[in-house]
């Protein structure tokens, strides 16, 4: 009797066995399949991370290479060592392999090059060579940015493809267990399925876990896990655009106000032209006026008008020079270049400038006596002299020094004229020399600036400096070879 009833419960616990087991291989089954899906869906965001990770460095560096040449294009100069700070960071970015653009690491080695060619001796600092890296850095990004963009296409899509998949073997589940799954298994589904589709709008919020079946919380914990990571990434990149498009209006606003300067340059270089024409112009008459002063001087027989006439005559010869002079400033090219004795010359000027510097001034040279150089010597005469006086009125009413020195350097010579006073200021040592910009009342800040031009037509260079610990210093290095 024990033995039929035991043989009745083991062929009864039999079909519920088996039909647990069914049901057992059933939901295991899907879950395999859902966990597959989110494994190869955080596989594909890792890897969609370290892209967009490798993008913001992009775009970091894209910055950097930005302000750099807004601070070029400000009038600072790009050191050396910044530019390899920047070499550093490009560098960093071609070694790394987390690019999705096969071209990507050739353009980080064009970058590269372009900051290669940088100087900070350059007339422009490099200012061409920044545009063509900054350049390149943009098409960079745009590639990585389109091949990103076709990357969560199709990521989205054969996540889209599993997800369809599974929509398929469902189904024959819940024909099995309809009125278990349906309301704990089948809806939450569904919903994911329409999260997973609203990642392709960039919707990014996270679902509430707490009415799910435990056996999916680790499935949606994941997704919304991925989900506000998403939305950090892409509140990251929203900040990044924002401050890129804040340099490029503040680069934007940089370029308007060189523009002005540019058409405020072009102003004064009118007025230039327009005195010159009128200094041409006017000495045709002038000395027509002048003859006639001199010719009515021979002929009348009074003294006192006659010395009149002599005082008109002096002061018509001054205003003929001033024309002159006038007229040599409006020259685009330097003089006529001959070989001189460059210690001789400096000696005859000093000995002229004595009479116009006062005696508590005090003027030195030290120049080899051999010295020869091939220069405009008129115009090395000039600037010399307006350097020299600019140096002495720095000094004022107090005592001190004047001192001109020269050496040759290779096929250069460098000359140099220091003195004792206050030293050249901050803006003039930042800003460089600018015409008609002085600090002294009675200045008119174009004496600096005629040096500055003679020096430049020669294709030399000039370099302002203050001493330790007071005193400025002008150096000329001006090519003094003669050419065959």
């Amino acid at each position: 009797m024990v033995s039929s009833k035991t043989n009745a419960k083991n062929l009864l616990d039999r079909p519920a066995r088996l039909r647990a087991l069914a049901l057992l291989a059933l939901l295991s089954s899907v879950l395999a399949i859902l966990v597959g899906m989110i494994w190869r869906n955080h596989v594909r965001l890792d890897q969609v991370q370290i892209y967009v990770g490798y993008s913001h460095r992009i775009q970091d560096a894209g910055l950097s290479l930005q302000q750099a040449l807004v601070d070029v294009l400000s009038g600072q100069v790009l050191r050396s060592e910044q530019v390899g700070r920047l070499s550093a960071k490009i560098q960093k970015l071609s070694i790394r392999d987390a690019h999705l653009s096969p071209n990507t690491p050739e353009m980080l080695r064009r970058v590269n090059a372009s900051l290669a060619k940088v100087d900070e001796e350059s007339p422009d600092n490099g200012r061409a060579e920044l545009f063509e890296a900054l350049r390149e850095m943009h098409e960079i990004l745009d590639s990585e940015t389109e091949q990103r963009e076709k990357l969560m296409v199709k990521v989205s899509g054969e996540a889209l493809v599993e997800l369809g998949l599974a929509t398929f073997i469902l189904p024959v589940i819940l024909l099995l267990t309809w009125l278990f799954l349906r309301r704990r298994i089948l809806n939450p589904l569904h919903d994911l399925r329409e999260l997973l589709l609203n990642l392709v709008k960039e919707d990014f919020a996270p679902i509430a876990t707490d009415h799910l079946d435990p056996l999916l919380l680790p499935v949606f914990n994941s997704y919304n896990d991925m989900v506000i990571h998403l939305r950090e990434l892409e509140e990251a990149k929203r900040m990044y655009a924002q401050s890129l498009e804040a340099e490029v209006r503040s680069a934007t606003s940089v370029l308007l106000e060189q523009q002005r300067s540019l058409a405020r340059a072009e102003k004064l270089a009118v007025v230039g032209e327009l005195a010159a024409s009128l200094a041409h112009e006017l000495r045709n008459p002038l000395a027509g006026i002048q003859m006639s002063c001199a010719n009515l001087r021979n002929e009348i027989g009074d003294a006192d008008q006659g010395e009149r006439l002599a005082l008109i005559g002096a002061e018509l010869k001054r205003m003929a020079r001033l024309l002159n002079e006038l007229l040599d400033q409006g020259k685009q090219t330097p003089s006529t270049s001959v070989r001189f004795n460059l210690a001789v010359l400096v000696k005859e000027l000093l000995a002229l400038t004595r009479y116009q510097i006062p005696p508590h001034i005090e003027l030195a040279y030290d120049i080899p006596d051999g010295l020869e150089c091939f220069l405009p010597d008129g115009g090395l005469r000039q600037a010399l002299l307006n350097l020299i006086l600019n140096a002495a009125q720095a000094l004022e009413k107090q005592a001190g020094r004047v001192r001109v020195t020269a050496r040759p350097e290779g096929d250069n010579i460098c000359i140099e004229v220091s003195d004792d006073g206050p030293g050249f200021s901050a803006e003039m040592l930042s800003h460089g020399i600018r015409a008609f910009s002085t600090s002294r009342i009675r200045g008119t800040g174009l004496g600096l600036a005629m040096v500055q031009r003679f020096v430049r037509d020669l294709g030399g260079r000039i370099e302002l400096s203050n001493l330790n610990p007071h005193g400025a210093c002008v150096r000329l290095l001006l090519p003094c070879k003669e050419t065959q």
